[in-house]
């Protein structure tokens, strides 16, 4: 098995757990916050979904410039729409793993706002942080949110405390 093999296991074994909380997010709470510094829950949903699309700018590309983008995040309002766009990101995110040369995961990407920058490090340290670390990251946060909203949540790794199985 080669490293984009692997990295699309992980990738394809992950989002299941990835795609099983996104399709409980109540954007009827779309504002819920769970302090005033967080990000809304519909933003927060957005993120997770939206990091799956970061593989492109990471092996396709060998830097983020912020000063250079004019991102806007993604206007969905319900979770259909959160689905449907992260299942496009991840089909994606298939294609661009399976085309990726193995050779082009040693080579240095960069993250910069202009003149300063934050970090230069191998595209495959890189993927393994931001496509995929960051992604947990922010999965574990939807979790809590969703677990104070009283939305039960599902096992990831086994059963998780909501599941009938324990009771």
């Amino acid at each position: 098995m080669n490293l984009n093999q692997m990295l699309w296991a992980e990738v394809k074994s992950e989002a299941e757990n990835t795609r099983k909380l996104l399709s409980l997010v109540p954007f009827d709470h779309s504002d819920f916050k769970p302090h005033e510094r967080s990000m809304s829950l519909k933003r927060l949903a957005i993120h997770v979904a939206e990091i799956t699309g970061w593989w492109k700018e990471c092996l396709t590309q060998d830097e983020l410039d912020f000063a250079k983008g004019d991102f806007t995040p993604k206007k969905i309002t319900t979770t259909e729409e959160l689905l449907a766009f992260y299942d496009d990101l991840l089909a994606k995110t298939e294609i661009i793993l399976r085309d990726t040369p193995e050779s082009e995961f040693q080579k240095p990407w960069t993250m910069r706002n202009g003149e300063q920058i934050y970090f230069t490090m191998p595209k495959f340290d890189v993927v393994r942080s931001w496509c995929m670390n960051h992604l947990y990251h922010h999965r574990a946060q939807l979790g809590v949110y969703l677990r104070i909203l009283n939305v039960p949540i599902p096992g990831m790794y086994g059963p998780s405390a909501d599941d009938a199985q324990l009771y």
